[in-house]
């Protein structure tokens, strides 16, 4: 049976649609989530509901690593089998380690892989992947498929709205004072990761009312500027504030296509229960 000619490689980060998910040619590394010492491979040994208990009733906060180096060796070899070339497309490298042990295993494996940093993660991996697969299906080869896909990379945006500040302070992303004054003042930071890979913060709000309502006017913006046609919003565990979000939006921008999907329990981790994010490429 003649080669395949392109495989694609992502991590549990992403958010995969059902069109994605049943995609022959889709291939996907966990994510390790950490809890009182033992190990989960995302999407596989652990579910969202039981991840949620966990941030919930466990008094040390779960954590996350990369996929080690020898779970992508695995992937890569099995690759080898029926694929002539890989393109793998990760998580930023300023979130997760994922890039470096994929790289690394590549080291190890005679395949041809090309190595895609998101700058992101979850809805802006997955419209890499489609327009990937896109482009193969017109015949391009994963280098020509690269080029285009690392311009696509900078026109990717994202607003993010947490429900809490408690995951962060668990996570010792945030500071004791900083916790402490920004629940006494119900601030609710809108936070974006930027061109460069990094999160960081666009404005502080006082309110979720006030930051949702801020979120659909930089969108907005965002959509008269460049015509943007489709939005993602994704959630932890949120489907109601999402629906709501949802609707704020298309009354402002009604031939707006926005879908909807959940974050993936290795961002859940960070952002904790509750949290909303959308994004959007221009």
């Amino acid at each position: 049976m003649a080669n395949k000619k392109i495989a694609f490689v992502t991590d549990s980060t992403a958010y995969l649609t059902d069109y994605l998910k049943a995609h022959p040619d889709v291939y996907v590394a966990p994510i390790v989530i950490i809890s009182e010492g033992k190990e989960y491979e995302d999407t596989i040994d652990l579910t969202s509901d039981e991840l949620y208990e966990m941030i919930r009733t466990k008094k040390e906060v779960p954590k996350t690593s990369q996929p080690n180096v020898g779970r992508f060796v695995e992937i890569y070899e099995n690759l080898k089998e029926d694929y002539e070339q890989v393109i793998a497309i990760h998580v930023s490298s300023k979130l997760s380690g994922t890039i470096s042990s994929s790289k690394a295993a590549v080291e190890q494996v005679d395949i041809d892989v090309e190595i895609i940093d998101s700058h992101s993660l979850s809805f802006a991996i997955t419209s890499l992947l489609e327009k990937g697969l896109e482009l193969a299906e017109d015949g391009l080869d994963s280098h020509e498929i690269a080029k285009i896909l690392r311009e696509k990379v900078t026109g990717q945006k994202n607003l993010i709205l947490l429900d809490t500040l408690e995951q962060l302070f668990k996570g010792g992303r945030m500071s004791g004072a900083s916790f402490v004054i920004g629940n006494l003042l119900q601030i609710k930071p809108i936070l974006s990761i930027g061109n460069n890979g990094e999160l960081g913060l666009v404005e502080r709000i006082r309110s979720e009312k006030k930051s949702t309502r801020r979120i659909v006017e930089l969108i907005k913006t965002s959509c008269k500027e460049h015509s943007v046609k489709k939005i993602a919003i994704a959630n932890a565990n949120a489907p109601e504030k999402a629906n709501a979000l949802k609707d704020l939006i298309q009354s402002e921008v009604p031939d707006l296509e926005i879908v909807i999907g959940e974050i993936s329990s290795s961002l859940a981790v960070h952002a904790g229960e509750g949290a909303i994010a959308v994004f959007w490429s221009i």
